[in-house]
């Protein structure tokens, strides 16, 4: 706190509208750079009858068009697909007559823009809402002190500035006096390439604490935006019945050559009361396996954990056999070297 009081601190708070949660929602899994991507990996609030299609933007830039769930705001997640150290981030979403438009950027480390396959999810969600004891669901899109959030305790959501492309947010409200739940982020900068990532997480019965850091493509600190999404015992998007088939880890500790089951369980649910577990596939790779919650039309994202500029994405699309989901593999990187660092892993399905 005393870097944040010498470098000024920085508050931002919303009030809540009246509507239910989520209002509206989409992802997919985009494996063409144009037409309509994976009919196997896409859903969203839409009615019968619409895709998501996509086409290409400038070198590295896919505009994804979520049909028939038009929002003003809302958070927006993207990870690279990719045998590479790639890395997508979100220039910027917007509604276009009834049609959700995301544009997802995606890049090479290094900085040269690339083309690869990406996951990307667009929710938008406002109170009030109900639902069981002990879940709880937040978001912030922040970006130069604008703010759109969503707290489903209808506590604030802070945002604090610590120092260049350093940020602490409180999540009033959705504390738990262990950790519990999930933490996603994604860089959202329409300027120049950028990645964010989770570099903190202080659990409090009162608040959860994230601190989020931002890097340019050459790992240098610097100011970007970014959107943050919390789930505890709900999906990516916010929604806890349907679907009833979705799951989530903290892979803590990398160096585990497993297969292990992340403790405490609050950050290692499956909404089917499996335990997921992880283990190593090699270096700077951990197969992740979600038991009884692995169907069609699924989605899956991917945040790195670490006070560290190093970055993770998916090696490949993720399988689904049994009812059981397997990402082989979430893989992370310093540089362009594979290592082993800590992740967050999020897997939903529309079951």
């Amino acid at each position: 706190m005393a870097v944040a009081i010498a470098l000024g601190l920085v508050q931002v708070a919303t009030s809540p509208a009246q509507a239910t949660v989520p209002n509206r929602w989409g992802y997919a899994y985009v494996d063409v750079p144009a037409g309509i991507p994976s009919l196997a990996h896409q859903a969203g609030s839409w009615p019968g009858g619409f895709n998501v299609s996509v086409t290409p933007g400038v070198p590295g830039e896919t505009i994804v068009r979520f049909p028939q769930i038009a929002g003003p705001g809302g958070v927006a997640h993207a990870t690279a697909v990719a045998n590479a150290p790639y890395i997508c981030q979100v220039a910027k979403w917007v509604p276009v007559g009834t049609d959700q438009i995301v544009v997802v950027r995606c890049h090479q480390f290094g900085g040269a823009p690339v083309t690869t396959p990406f996951t990307v999810t667009w929710s938008e969600s406002t109170p009030p809402m109900v639902g069981p004891a002990g879940q709880g669901f937040g978001y912030v899109h922040y970006n130069g002190g604008t703010i759109a959030s969503y707290n489903s305790a209808f506590g604030a959501n802070l945002v604090s500035v610590l120092g260049v492309g350093w940020y602490k947010v409180d999540l009033n409200g959705l504390g738990s006096a262990a950790p519990a739940g999930n933490i996603q982020v994604t860089a959202q900068n329409d300027l120049t390439q950028a990645r964010c990532k989770v570099v903190n997480w202080i659990p409090g019965a009162a608040v959860q604490q994230i601190e989020v850091r931002c890097f340019n493509a050459v790992n240098t600190p610097m100011h970007s935006g970014w959107s943050l999404t919390y789930q505890r015992e709900r999906n990516i998007n916010g929604r806890w019945v349907p679907p009833k088939a979705f799951a989530y880890t903290f892979d803590h500790t990398p160096a585990n050559p497993g297969p292990y089951a992340p403790a405490p369980a609050g950050i290692n649910y499956n909404s089917q009361s499996s335990t997921n577990t992880v283990r190593t596939s090699g270096t700077g790779l951990r197969m992740v396996t979600f038991p009884r919650v692995g169907y069609a039309i699924d989605h899956v994202q991917v945040t790195a954990y670490g006070n560290n500029p190093d970055h993770c994405n998916l090696q490949t699309l993720w399988n689904t056999s049994g009812a059981v989901a397997t990402v082989r593999n979430v893989q992370c990187w310093t540089g362009v070297t594979r290592v082993d660092r800590a992740s967050f892993v999020s897997y939903t399905s529309t079951q």
